[in-house]
Formats: structure tokens, sequence, C-alpha cells
């Protein structure tokens, strides 16, 4: 768990173990949806999560919005180079065509429809940033549309529309592969 330091404010001190707890809790979330054997655990994800966006140095954050999408990129980093190292250790298997309304959490993936899901974010990502910071946050961070929508400060309703046109979207460019 982050270490509250005694030069912190009280904000501070009370802020970081609650967005622990909150980071825990989805990656505890992911977790519970994956494969048997799968050596990742909630914690681990949440503490690599939580290295590779400062450690105890962690830069100033605009608001919770910012901290939590930067919290998905960081998963969904971690999950792919996992996937990564797995595939590699594989030495390969085709691409598979994935059916985008099946996927719940990245984290359930086997590793090819990972990283084809990966590899079509990017696409979307270049194309229509807002909407692929959707998909990552449902996917990757393992929020519902609704906390997506608030995180990323637009209505329910609007979410909806750009998780509609992202799901599309992203099945086109899968299927094509």
């Amino acid at each position: 768990m982050p270490q509250v330091k005694p030069d912190d404010s009280p904000a501070e001190r009370e802020l970081l173990p609650r967005i622990y707890g909150e980071l825990r809790k989805l990656a505890g979330q992911m977790m519970a949806q994956e494969a048997p054997g799968h050596t990742l655990q909630a914690t681990a994800l949440v503490h690599e999560a939580w290295l590779r966006l400062g450690g105890d140095q962690q830069p100033e954050w605009r608001n919770h919005s910012h901290f939590f999408a930067a919290a998905a990129e960081a998963m969904r980093r971690i999950l792919i180079d996992n996937a990564r190292r797995r595939k590699a250790q594989r030495h390969g298997g085709g691409a598979e065509r994935v059916n985008i309304d099946t996927l719940d959490l990245a984290i359930g993936m086997d590793d090819d429809r990972l990283l084809a899901l990966h590899d079509a974010l990017d696409r979307l990502a270049a194309q229509d940033a807002v909407k692929a910071d959707l998909v990552k946050l449902r996917f990757f961070a393992g929020l519902t549309l609704e906390q997506a929508a608030q995180v990323l400060g637009y209505s329910t309703p609007t979410a909806k529309r750009h998780w509609a046109y992202a799901r599309a979207w992203l099945y086109r460019e899968i299927t094509r592969s």
C-alpha cells in the first residue's frame, strides 16, 4: 500500500488509503474472472500499477478522474505485457476472431484475444481518444458504464452512445484482422 508521509496534508493522508482501496477492489474484481492458473494476483496488479504511476513520488493529479484514467492505462499496459510474455513463451499462435459483445473484462481473455483487442484499441485511440478511454476504463479497470461516464465527466447516455460506437468499431477492426 502507498505510504503516507509525515509531510502529507491531512487530505492526502485520507485519500491515499481510499484510492488504494478502490484500486484493490477493481483489481480483485478483474482477477476473480481470470482463468485458473494465472500467476498475476490482484495485489500485485495494484502494486505494479502504483509503481508505474510513480510509486511514492506521485505526480500532481488534476483530479480523481485523471488518476483513475492513468491507473486504467497502467493496468492495461501490465496486462498487455503479461500477455505478450506468455505468448512469446508459447512461440506464437495465430490471431483469433473475437466477438466484442462477449467480452466483459480484458483480464479474463486469452492472450491472442487480448493482443487483438490491444492492437485495435490503439487504432481507435489514434482516431478517437475519448471512446478509447471509455473502453480502457470498462475492459481494463472493470468500471461499469455509469462509473466510467462519471470518471470521464460525461453523462450516462453519452457514454452509452460512445460505448455502442466503440464496440462496433472494435468488432469490425478485430474481425478484419
